[in-house]
């Protein structure tokens, strides 16, 4: 079963690249991690973190105790309810269950889990040692579902298969094989949709459902940030689905349009422009002239206290030369929300990019703008000295390059603990971008060393 969902994962046919033929075309989805090569995280690694956001889940980790340390923690997806999720199971394989087999230790911490903390379901994780020594994990949570009445989901990931992006859509395959479709929802209002690739990083997904519920709309499920798994099962009876700055989970939205009818649009809420957009989207879909005037009056409302909060902030940001480095779809979806501000952006990475995402940054940027294809600090550092930027926007792990290079940082990835979707979001970016920029630090650190300057 393995090797045909990793197939049907590098060839989604909503993917954009994949409606081109030939090896060089479509090499972004069908490419396998390599022996030894930095692919910015596993398969495994994917799906956890597709996964783990729901919240009232226990998340079982099948393999030796080094992979239940993958980066539990660190991601900033908040809860508004359980934190069961930020606990970490590991079934601990030792080199003796390697050598005897895992399973009977699989089903007793499944049983362990079940009485200990009385989850609403339990994900089983997959790890490369079970994967290759054959051990038969979805017949195990099949039993322990059977026998204990709860949700026991095989989560098929092991890290060798390839990348964390595979990984995302093998997490995405699992709810679609063993839990959407399996509930009924309570009642259901006229517009319902689901959010589906949004991970409620540092809260930033409730900026915008008080947005949505103030027109009306039903957010029913979440995928997965700050999800319950009930909401998951009956996630099947929304009228529509919001694919929401992701390409990882496009397989869910295509089949649940293929199984349940369900039509879906792909949406970001960085920035202002692409937020109203996002809304404009919505009404249009549903084709009523109620919710198409309330969405205009609620744009006209929001931008008109926009354009008063962010005046002074725009006029300090106005000009400023920023690098852009992250992947997939924020590398241009930040281009965006930075425009609005008066910001400048003269480089971006395509790393992770799909061929949609870098059609999309060549637009935004133009032709002067400069896109990074490989990545790396000396590369980095070039780029910044080329343009003159002025701040560089990236992950957590690039901040040393930014103080090598004697400028501002902004952490953007999934670490960080401000929120920039949303209406609300927006202003939170522009102070946080202000800070960085108009922080005093700054003059002293290009300041010369005491020991370079000329005495003489």
């Amino acid at each position: 079963m393995l090797p045909a969902k990793v197939s049907q994962a590098l060839t989604e046919p909503a993917c954009e690249h994949n409606h081109h033929h030939g090896d060089k075309k479509n090499r972004s989805c069908s490419q396998q991690a390599k022996p030894g090569t930095a692919q910015g995280g596993c398969a495994f690694d994917g799906a956890s973190i597709t996964l783990v956001p729901i919240t009232d889940a226990a998340h079982l980790v099948h393999g030796p105790i080094a992979c239940a340390g993958n980066s539990w923690g660190s991601r900033g997806s908040l809860s508004s309810g359980s934190h069961l999720f930020q606990t970490g199971f590991s079934t601990d394989l030792s080199e003796q269950d390697i050598i005897m087999g895992g399973e009977k230790r699989l089903y007793q911490s499944i049983k362990a889990i079940a009485q200990d903390y009385q989850p609403a379901a339990i994900f089983v994780y997959c790890t490369c040692v079970p994967a290759l020594t054959g051990e038969d994990v979805v017949a195990v949570c099949q039993s322990a579902k059977q026998k204990l009445g709860l949700p026991v989901i095989p989560v098929m990931a092991p890290g060798f298969v390839g990348s964390k992006n595979l990984g995302n859509r093998l997490a995405g395959e699992a709810l679609l094989d063993y839990a959407i479709g399996t509930g009924e929802p309570p009642a259901l209002g006229r517009f319902v949709i689901n959010l589906i690739g949004e991970y409620n990083i540092a809260g930033e997904m409730w900026n915008v459902v008080q947005v949505l519920e103030r027109l009306g709309i039903q957010v029913l499920a979440k995928m997965t940030g700050d999800a319950r798994y009930a909401e998951i099962t009956y996630a099947h009876h929304a009228h529509l689905n919001l694919v929401i700055c992701s390409k990882a989970l496009l397989n869910v939205a295509r089949k649940m349009e293929e199984r349940y009818g369900i039509p879906f649009v792909e949406c970001s809420f960085y920035g202002i422009s692409d937020l109203n957009q996002c809304l404009r989207q919505i009404a249009q879909h549903f084709q009523d002239p109620e919710l198409s005037a309330k969405v205009e009056a609620l744009i006209a409302e929001e931008t008109q206290k926009l354009d008063h909060a962010l005046a002074g902030y725009r006029a300090k940001l106005a000009g400023k030369k920023v690098v852009l480095y992250t992947g997939g779809v924020k590398s241009w979806s930040v281009i965006s929300a930075a425009q609005d501000l008066g910001i400048q952006v003269v480089a971006t990475s395509t790393r992770k990019s799909t061929a949609e995402d870098k059609a999309k940054i060549k637009e935004l940027l133009g032709t002067e703008g400069i896109t990074i294809e490989g990545g790396g600090a000396k590369e980095l550092l070039a780029v910044i000295q080329r343009t003159g930027a002025d701040l560089l926007i990236a992950g957590g792990r690039n901040q040393y390059t930014a103080l090598k290079a004697r400028i501002p940082f902004l952490d953007i990835n999934q670490e960080r603990h401000k929120g920039y979707a949303g209406y609300e979001g927006m202003v939170t970016l522009a102070q946080e971008l202000t800070h960085a920029l108009y922080s005093p630090i700054w003059a002293q650190i290009r300041q010369p060393a005491p020991w370079e300057v000329d005495h003489e």
